[in-house]
């Protein structure tokens, strides 16, 4: 690899400001899935294969809530979606070959895809992505391992109020996101479909639905912004 200039260190930088800021917060994931009934190895293996924390919360809230693990998983599939969109926007942009191309897709996520775009040419836009992404995937992973046996030692998560946590938790990770007014409309839609299906649906049925719908809304909406 060629040696990084100063605009190169610039953006690596800024790339692993990113991955510490986020990956550090993948001690929250680890200690709440344990404190809500899964084993540390379960925690890590979340992290090691599905890699999306909205993803993960959500999987963990309906497991917490005494959903079906297969209602979770469809739950954090429909989450996970948005990174088919990002590859999409990527795949031109980082130049990557076939093989590259099947590596790199674990680490598309927020962050990567943000520190990619915002690139004045491809060589940084790479940097951006693979120090953000890479630099995520291993802390968030490592800091899971960490939250995993401490939560897995504080038994009953109802003593600590950490059965509200996962809620708390994820709205912490989707906050940052709703940075326009259409995606602000989308969460509201999404939240109000989930939240009047509670009393009447199963454990985790509301969040499925709620995430479904506002997937199609959003398709719909950005359908029609590219129209205009």
């Amino acid at each position: 690899m060629s040696r990084l200039d100063a605009s190169d260190r610039a953006v690596v930088a800024d790339s692993l400001g990113v991955a510490v800021a986020v990956g550090a917060y993948g001690v929250s994931f680890g200690a709440i899935a344990t404190a809500s009934g899964l084993s540390v190895l379960q925690a890590c293996a979340l992290s090691l294969l599905v890699f999306t924390g909205g993803s993960q919360f959500a999987f963990v809230g309906v497991v917490a809530a005494g959903g079906n693990p297969v209602t979770g998983a469809v739950t954090g599939v429909l989450l996970g979606s948005r990174n088919l969109f990002y590859g999409i926007t990527l795949a031109p942009l980082l130049g990557l070959s076939r093989a590259q191309r099947w590596l790199a897709a674990h680490v598309v996520i927020d962050e990567s895809t943000a520190m990619a775009v915002t690139r004045e040419n491809r060589r940084h836009a790479r940097l951006g992505f693979f120090w953000t992404g890479v630099g995520v995937f291993v802390l968030w992973n490592l800091f899971t391992l960490v939250g995993a046996v401490a939560g897995d030692r504080l038994g009953d998560p109802r003593r600590y109020g950490l059965d509200a946590a996962v809620g708390a938790a994820f709205l912490g990770l989707l906050w940052p996101r709703l940075s326009s007014a259409r995606a602000r409309v989308v969460a509201l839609v999404g939240a109000a479909v989930a939240g009047g299906l509670v009393p009447v649906t199963a454990a985790g049925v509301p969040i499925v639905l709620g995430g479904a719908a506002a997937v199609l809304l959003g398709l719909l909406l950005g359908g029609e912004a590219g129209r205009r």
